[in-house]
């Protein structure tokens, strides 16, 4: 390995991690009103993709490449703690004005701020900012990656940080006598709604509405299953951790048309699964650092963590 790689990691290393989104421009970044669709600087192959991310900015984003709790994982038995829906609280209203749906270049994002949604994780109350896509999915399901994957992310007035993962399969559209039989292997009217809008963001930095959502539909699919809870890190930069993750067991199903649409959009845009948590970064030991192994962190409290400047 050459000696310019591995200083490079050293520098990494050495950096004071900044908990913020400064540099991810996602909603989080507060924006004023009217303000133009920012544009991801980083993306996901080349010299923006995620092995170079610390280098984009080291102050920032150091975590990156030196973190041992990241985000995304292989969600396998001993990684995270199921939690039975009934003590988790999920509430989203429906939005029937439509929401803004946007192009930031590294994602596309539905804004769900001051719709009023709440995910209620061990007392503590978390606000529904926005949902965004990853095509294929950021986490993998006990070593399978998925077409896609929604991330729900809720954060709380301490600027905590809770995201609920959830996967997206792909079907064939039924014909009404598969329908009456197995009425739950629908596409999912929400993600059909979102998606049927995104030909008018083709382009990054732009914006719509979409039609009017129904988000019941998705809160009476997650409180059918459970949720796969454990702590890691945000998938972008700056990576910052202790981001309570709830990974549903539920998946969305989206028809193959619709999908083939949203994909020639947001392309490519999933940060590769991580270690172990507790483990050492992937990348610190292709640097050949030497990183000392923790107990895997993957306990469901949310309280006592660090601020996250958003």
């Amino acid at each position: 390995m050459s000696s310019t790689f591995s200083r490079f990691f050293l520098l990494a290393a050495s950096v004071t991690p900044a908990l913020a989104f400064c540099g991810s421009h996602t909603h989080l970044d507060r924006r004023a009103e009217g303000e133009e669709v920012p544009i991801s600087e980083f993306g996901y192959t080349g010299t923006v993709g995620p092995l170079l991310w610390t280098h984009l900015d080291p102050a920032l984003n150091g975590l990156c490449s030196t973190g041992a709790n990241q985000s995304p994982i292989n969600m396998v038995e001993g990684q995270f703690q199921l939690i039975p829906s009934s003590e988790i609280e999920l509430t989203i209203p429906d939005v029937p004005e439509g929401a803004t749906f946007e192009n930031l270049g590294s994602t596309v994002e539905v804004v769900m701020e001051g719709v009023g949604g709440t995910f209620v994780l061990e007392g503590k109350t978390f606000t529904l900012e926005q949902f965004h896509f990853h095509h294929p999915s950021e986490h993998v399901d006990d070593g399978v990656q998925l077409p896609m994957e929604m991330h729900m992310v809720f954060t709380t007035p301490e600027e905590e940080i809770a995201v609920i993962g959830v996967y997206v399969d792909l079907i064939d559209v039924p014909t009404i006598l598969q329908l009456h039989i197995l009425p739950r292997r629908a596409p999912s009217t929400l993600l059909e709604t979102v998606f049927s809008s995104i030909g008018e963001i083709a382009s990054p930095g732009t914006k719509t509405t979409t039609k009017p959502l129904v988000m019941s539909e998705l809160v009476t699919l997650l409180k059918a299953g459970s949720f796969q809870r454990y702590t890691g890190s945000l998938t972008t930069p700056p990576c910052s951790e202790n981001v309570a993750w709830s990974v549903a067991t539920e998946k969305l199903l989206l028809s193959k048309a619709t999908y083939q649409a949203a994909r020639d959009v947001v392309g490519f845009n999933a940060r590769y699964p991580q270690n172990k948590l507790g483990e050492g970064n992937l990348l610190a030991l292709a640097a050949g650092g030497v990183v000392e192994e923790e107990a895997p962190a993957n306990a469901t409290s949310v309280h006592g963590r660090r601020s996250k400047k958003i």
